[in-house]
């Protein structure tokens, strides 16, 4: 069916001017009649059944009806406002408060206390229900079909009905279709201003992502607004809340976990410490939450509130009230009854004091008409969905049709409209509120379907903005990068960019893998120190490194985990530590080192912690341990990768989902002080045999992952003696074809040939490769062996070791590589591009990124 015209409030007072009372389904489309009252008259024109019946403005009746029984029961405050709602809706639907009993499955004791509770309280609904309307007044009924059957109940036996739409159809303007949130309330706030908005209405979800960002928006531009943040959204009323929660978590509440309510008594925790637990952080502020936390059982709600206000420094007289009708302010806190609190303000809408000024903000599910001449529809997304209630007193049916009357209403509600949409959001499109699908005749399955408008991003200035000085300096540039900085860039310059401006918390995996390493550069340095230490001395020095971010149930399990990483380390290094620093020159030292500090001995071997920075490379980062001439060392606390893993990982196009480039970026710089040698790199992971230690069966080389560098092309390997002697260790079929070809042979073979640059297996075997190389060792082979077969396996085999190896090629692309994410990062510096969110492969892995809260959806 088509949207359906509804008239306007002009065209309904036209209607309606002559009646004596006019009975309308909402408060806002009776207040719009009211308004167009051109004449003198006697008492109540336009006004809602409920208003009629109460003689004032409708209150809350549910929450009415819950203060009153949670003072008078013992009972389960859920169950009260469970029974409340039922008993309530019922009352709505079918006009009797008893109604509800001929429903057995929702008729419990809290349910009868409830219906006794409600005969004696003077509730709306006990008003409706008393009430009705002189038969001596001519009434006009806008509507009919919207009142419930306990609202029509106040009507006189005659009257006339005026309906709320014409026989035509409503002519919808387009969407506007933008890419973000942000583009949405931008657009908005270029509409808007302090001087017109008395005239603008905003409907959105008054609890999704639309209501917060306009709220801002607006508070920001200094554009006045009601109809928004509720009482339970009043930040010293949460934070106040918040607080009380943190007297039940116990000694594992961490910084992070009070930062909101630190924020509101405007203590400033560092950011470092935001992981570590509240108890051994130090300072004023987190000195008097402790003490709170610690005594809250022994105050009042009353007392806590008065506590929290004077050290906030504000009134809460609001919430002192809130709590006497609860009948907690004198109750002590306990975490039972801090429950019940958070509960009830979760539940019902607390009445707050506003200054009906300025920019209306509608819930797009609580209203069905708005009186003002520009109303912008924000969002219009499956959210704005009403969902009938399922209960067996409520017709769906005729629910579904009073929700899709009302959307129809709210579409056109204002003399200007403006419907701001998103068509995609996180890579998947925006569903449009459901209605749609019965209101609109052709098929959609996004905005950009129907009749509409795109908009792309602009820039937009409110204001002056920021204050701004020009310094008159260049933007400094970088000259070369780490593996764990081009890993993030990578994966999302914007999110590496933040990474660079904010601090960042100190983390227990690093606190722990740098005393792990620091160890371990200890240990080559000193052996015999070590070994006459008392170990378990040694890991509780660790412990009380790390005692900030675990609980003491934890420690049983760090003690082990500690005690089996200083035990395989050295094993290891007993058996392939490096035999001679000859070969390197003298370091100086740099950095501190816990293990140093804790034995009061100096760590100076160049063996270790070699740090590198090569401005020709673009590359700098530190070596934990050179093993030999031409194998490289890194220690490992997380699980192991295979070799194959560490060579995609490094991929560069395009790159990895998880990026990491470590491997390829020292084997890159080694390469320079070893040339045209072959180079290994191997990863420790030096807990991974933890569960083999605890079985008595552990071996060091389950731990080890080495991936090699062979200074010549693949194709050059791939003819060289090393190829072949890979082949004989190979499969049996191709162990045997390659003894009976011999190298000479071989190399012969594919001295002419060029490696497909494909590794997936069925694309090599179709290759123009494999078809000659099949052809030439089968020619050089007799009948004995499977020629067929063996090639086959040779090619496989020689992908294998491609596959988990570097050669020349692959570090001369990933050097051009770093040159060309340095030349670009050094624009983005400069200001010339932005700083996007996705990296060189799209959409980043939002598990590797550190400020996820700062990328915004759809901003690319």
């Amino acid at each position: 069916m088509p949207i359906r015209e509804a008239k306007s409030a002009d065209a309904l007072y036209a209607e309606l001017a002559e009646y004596d009372l006019v009975v309308a389904p909402d408060a806002p489309l009776a207040s719009a009649i009211n308004r167009r009252l051109d004449r003198p008259h006697f008492g109540t024109f336009a006004t809602t059944p409920r208003r009629l019946a109460a003689g004032r403005r409708e209150q809350a009746e549910d929450r009415r009806a819950f203060l009153e029984l949670v003072s008078e029961t013992d009972r389960d405050w859920k169950a009260i406002a469970y029974a409340v709602g039922n008993v309530l809706q019922c009352w709505e639907q079918q006009g009797r408060l008893d109604a509800i009993f001929e429903y057995d499955a929702y008729v419990d004791d809290a349910t009868r206390e409830v219906v006794a509770a409600m005969r004696d309280l003077r509730t709306t609904s006990k008003r409706l229900t008393e009430y009705s309307v002189d038969d001596g007044q001519s009434v006009a009924v806008v509507g009919h079909d919207r009142l419930t059957t306990l609202e029509r109940g106040v009507l006189p036996e005659s009257f006339d009905r005026v309906d709320l739409f014409t026989d035509g159809a409503f002519d919808r303007p387009p969407f506007h279709v933008f890419e973000s949130a942000t583009d949405i309330v931008a657009a908005l706030l270029d509409a808007v201003s302090a001087r017109n908005a008395d005239r603008v209405a905003v409907v959105l979800d008054g609890g999704g992502q639309y209501s917060s960002l306009v709220e801002s928006a607006l508070e920001a531009a200094d554009i006045p607004f009601y109809g928004g943040p509720g009482f339970a959204d009043d930040p010293h009323h949460r934070a106040f809340v918040q607080l009380l929660r943190l007297g039940f978590r116990g000694s594992d509440t961490t910084v992070g976990d009070a930062r909101p309510v630190l924020s509101q008594l405007g203590v400033d925790a560092p950011v470092r410490d935001r992981d570590r637990r509240l108890a051994t952080v130090d300072g004023p502020g987190v000195e008097w939450l402790r003490e709170f936390r610690d005594g809250v059982e022994d105050r009042t709600f009353a007392a806590a509130l008065d506590a929290y206000a004077d050290r906030a420094g504000v009134e809460l007289t609001r919430f002192d009230e809130e709590l006497r009708k609860l009948g907690l302010a004198d109750e002590p806190v306990t975490e039972g009854a801090v429950d019940r609190l958070a509960y009830y303000l979760q539940t019902y809408e607390v009445p707050v004091d506003r200054d009906n000024e300025g920019v209306l903000l509608a819930d797009a599910k609580s209203s069905a008409y708005v009186d003002r001449p520009v109303v912008f529809h924000l969002g219009m997304g499956e959210e704005w969905t009403h969902w009938a209630p399922k209960r067996p007193w409520v017709d769906a049916e005729t629910q579904f049709e009073r929700y899709v009357g009302d959307f129809q209403r709210l579409l056109q509600s204002g003399d200007r409209r403006y419907y701001l949409v998103r068509d995609a959001a996180g890579g998947e499109p925006v569903t449009p509120c459901l209605y749609f699908g019965d209101l609109l005749d052709e098929g959609f399955e996004r905005f950009s379907d129907l009749d509409s408008v795109e908009h792309r991003r602009r820039p937009r200035q409110t204001g002056d903005g920021f204050d701004r000085r020009p310094l008159g300096v260049d933007a400094e540039t970088v000259e070369t990068v780490s593996q764990s900085a081009l890993n993030g860039y990578v994966n999302s310059p914007r999110d590496y960019l933040f990474g660079r401006l904010l601090d960042s918390p100190d983390r227990e995996r690093f606190v722990e893998g740098n005393l792990f390493h620091d160890f371990a550069e200890f240990y080559v340095n000193h052996p015999d120190a070590v070994a006459a230490a008392d170990l378990d001395d040694l890991v509780d020095a660790m412990l009380g490194e790390t005692e900030a971010f675990f609980s003491a149930s934890d420690e049983p399990l760090r003690r082990r985990r500690y005690r089996i990483g200083l035990e395989l380390i050295p094993a290891y290094l007993d058996e392939n530590g490096p035999e001679s620093d000859e070969f390197l020159t003298a370091t100086s030292g740099w950095g501190d080192n816990f293990f140093a500090d804790h034995f009061d001995r100096p760590v100076d071997s160049p063996l270790t912690e070699r740090w590198f920075e090569d401005g020709a490379l673009g590359v700098k980062g530190k070596i934990d341990l050179v093993r030999t001439p031409t194998h490289l060392l890194d220690y490992k606390s997380g699980s192991k990768k295979r070799p194959s893993q560490v060579v995609t990982n490094a991929a560069i196009d395009p790159p990895a989902e998880t990026p990491n480039f470590q491997a390829a970026l020292y084997l890159t710089y080694y390469r320079t002080l070893r040339p045209d040698e072959p180079l290994e790199f191997t990863f420790f992971h030096f807990l991974e045999p933890m569960d083999d230690v605890i079985a008595g069966d552990a071996d060091l080389d389950d731990a080890l992952t080495t991936v090699s560098y062979h200074p010549v092309t693949f194709d050059e390997y791939v003819g060289s003696r090393d190829a072949y002697e890979e082949l004989l260790d190979g499969y049996t079929d191709c162990r045997e074809t390659f003894e009976e070809l011999g190298y000479a042979a071989y190399a012969d073979a594919v001295a002419d040939l060029s490696f497909p640059e494909t590794t997936d297996k069925g694309e090599l075997r179709a290759s123009a490769f494999a078809e000659r190389f099949t052809a030439a060792v089968d020619a050089g082979t007799s009948g004995a062996v499977d020629a067929e077969k063996g090639a086959d396996q040779a090619i496989r085999a020689l992908n294998g070791v491609r596959r988990r190896a570097f050669f020349r090629e692959d570090l001369d692309a990933f050097e051009s590589f770093v040159d060309e994410r340095l030349e670009e990062l050094n624009r983005r510096r400069a200001g010339e591009e932005r700083f996007p969110v996705d990296g060189l492969g799209g959409e980043p892995n939002y598990r590797r990124v550190d400020n996820r809260d700062l990328l915004l959806e759809g901003d690319r």
